[in-house]
């Protein structure tokens, strides 16, 4: 799915889901991954993989003990509202995954390091803002604050922040790419990279 068509649907389509979700979106299992298709995912295994059934626990109104904030948000949700953030998960993995076969067709065509790099963080807080999209006005208030806090812009790191973090172009290319393995366990989902023949030739 491009990115255009996607963030049109999140436009459209996510918030009417927030608001109906008890009536539209029943619970589903694990088998449910079935309904979402990827050439990469079904030819390879790879990119996002549902694992586990989301948690039916009731909303944790207690104090959180993961470190990551998305995971609290998620921990605070219903049941019915996990499923609606799962789907949110893989829509962003999968464009997690448009990202590495962008990274592929980059480096076929020669180009530089930080050519890619910014490319793909640009590409990344494109995907988280999609993503926000259909969450509740006071979920992307809380990220965004810490992200500004943090980095000074409610997306998250622009590509030179993260340069000076990592202290090279190649290493801010595998930290765009990658995936919070701890949000991901909390919907019951991994996230698998492919190779770059995989990738070019789904």
């Amino acid at each position: 799915m491009s990115l255009t068509r996607l963030r049109s649907l999140a436009g459209r389509v996510v918030p009417a889901l927030l608001v109906a979700q008890a009536v539209l979106l029943p619970l589903q299992p694990a088998s449910a991954a079935a309904h979402v298709t990827h050439p990469c995912r079904s030819v390879a295994g790879c990119g996002p993989v549902v694992v586990a059934p989301v948690s039916q626990a009731a909303p944790d109104e207690g104090d959180c003990t993961s470190p990551e904030p998305v995971v609290c948000l998620i921990r605070r949700e219903t049941p019915q509202q996990r499923e609606v953030s799962r789907d949110q998960r893989i829509d962003y993995l999968t464009l997690l995954e448009d990202m590495e076969r962008t990274e592929c067709a980059m480096r076929a065509e020669g180009r530089s390091e930080e050519d890619i790099a910014r490319t793909l963080v640009q590409m990344r807080n494109d995907a988280k803002d999609i993503v926000r999209a259909g969450m509740t006005p006071e979920q992307v208030a809380e990220l965004e604050a810490r992200n500004q806090k943090k980095y000074g812009n409610p997306l998250g790191p622009t590509a030179d922040q993260l340069y000076l973090k990592y202290g090279s172009w190649e290493k801010v290319v595998e930290a765009a790419t990658r995936s919070s393995a701890a949000v991901d366990h909390e919907l019951g989902l991994e996230f698998a990279h492919c190779p770059c023949e995989v990738l070019q030739a789904a």
